[in-house]
Order: C-alpha cells, then sequence, then structure tokens
C-alpha cells in the first residue's frame, strides 16, 4: 500500500452515492506535504517526458498540480469553468459533465496560454467517469499541443473513465485505484498499481 492509499484509508469517508470524501486532506482542507510526496512521484513516473506546461481544471485540481509543476519547473494552466472579465482574446473551449456535480460547464482557457508549442501533463486529483479529463484533452488537441502524460491522484477503477483514456493510447498514471467502495462498512479496496499498468501493455 503507498502513501497516498495509506492516508485514504486513514482520513477517507466513503458516503452513500458513489462518494469518496477526502476532503480533510486532498480537496478542500489540503496537506501540502502530502502534496510534495505526490508531486515527487509524478516527477518519477513521467521522468522521461518532456513537460513545459501542466494542464488541470478548477478547482480541486490547482493546489496538486502547483506542487507537481514546481518538480517539472514549469507553469500551471488551469481551465476556467466559468467566463470572467480577465478572460480576454480567443479561447479554447470544452463542454464537460461534472460526475460530482451532476451538470455540465464549459471549460476555457485563453490561446495565449496553451498553443502548439506546448508539451503538457494534465493533473487532476479524481477520475471517475473520465468527462473532464476528454474536455482537457479536447482543449489541448484544439490548441494543437502534445499531451505526454495524465497524473491522477485518485482513480475509481470501477467506472469507465480510466480504461476508457487508457485504450485511447494515453500514458495515465494514477496513485490510487479505487476498485471497490462500502459505504456500510467504509472498506475501501485498491487495485495493485502493476496491474493498472498491465492493462494498458
Amino acid at each position: 500500500m503507498n502513501f497516498l492509499e495509506e492516508r485514504i484509508i486513514r482520513d477517507g469517508n466513503v458516503k452513500e452515492g458513489n462518494i469518496l470524501k477526502v476532503d480533510s486532506f486532498l480537496n478542500h482542507q489540503m496537506d501540502i506535504q502530502l502534496f510534495e510526496q505526490m508531486g515527487e512521484e509524478f516527477k518519477k513516473r513521467f521522468a522521461d517526458a518532456n513537460v513545459n506546461k501542466i494542464l488541470t481544471i478548477e478547482s480541486s485540481g490547482i493546489g496538486i498540480a502547483c506542487i507537481v509543476a514546481r518538480h517539472f519547473g514549469v507553469p500551471v494552466v488551469f481551465a476556467k469553468k466559468t467566463q470572467s472579465l480577465n478572460l480576454d482574446g480567443e479561447m479554447h473551449i470544452a463542454e464537460v459533465e461534472s460526475f460530482t456535480h451532476k451538470c455540465k460547464n464549459q471549460v476555457i482557457v485563453s490561446k495565449k496560454f496553451l498553443t502548439e508549442e506546448d508539451h503538457v501533463l494534465i493533473i487532476d486529483d479524481f477520475l471517475a467517469n473520465g468527462c473532464a479529463l476528454q474536455g482537457l484533452i479536447q482543449i489541448v488537441e484544439s490548441a494543437g499541443a502534445s499531451i505526454e502524460g495524465i497524473g491522477i491522484a485518485i482513480e475509481k477503477g470501477y467506472q469507465l473513465g480510466g480504461r476508457m483514456i487508457r485504450n485511447l493510447g494515453y500514458h495515465l498514471e494514477s496513485l490510487a485505484i479505487v476498485d471497490a467502495m462500502d459505504a456500510v462498512t467504509g472498506e475501501i479496496t485498491f487495485r495493485d498499481n502493476a496491474t493498472a499498468l498491465e492493462e494498458t501493455e
């Protein structure tokens, strides 16, 4: 069991409706020391990737992405979910459906900050059905940039997102892959990461 799996067991909570609450350390209150470990691990897993930009989506992925970016020595761009006054010029836009919030959002990245010269590592906190990732992939492709890899903190392995993204040929690394959760007992079953890697071979 790795450091993130251990933390999920210790401080995570399984709720009805297929919800894994990790808000005490990951996506509300943030444990920066844990994020440092995650950043180190992603740097190891994508050591051979030519990365000059990290891309994530607001808001829960931003903290993780910033620490990962520090390990790579590159900037972070985050896709915004709402048009705001400080967004100007031409935009890359994709529509994504949120598993958590049960709604559709447009995600937006300024064309100034993502171009065909960029080599992108996508970082996010959760992967469930893959809709957010598909939106980010669409934005990178519309920019003509290249995707060097995708790093996820927690993947719900029993949902289709991870398999779908891997089947598209992307190098996807998830630090913790949850294969099953029981809201009654609170039990969480993790997949051996070696198994996850074998699926791509």
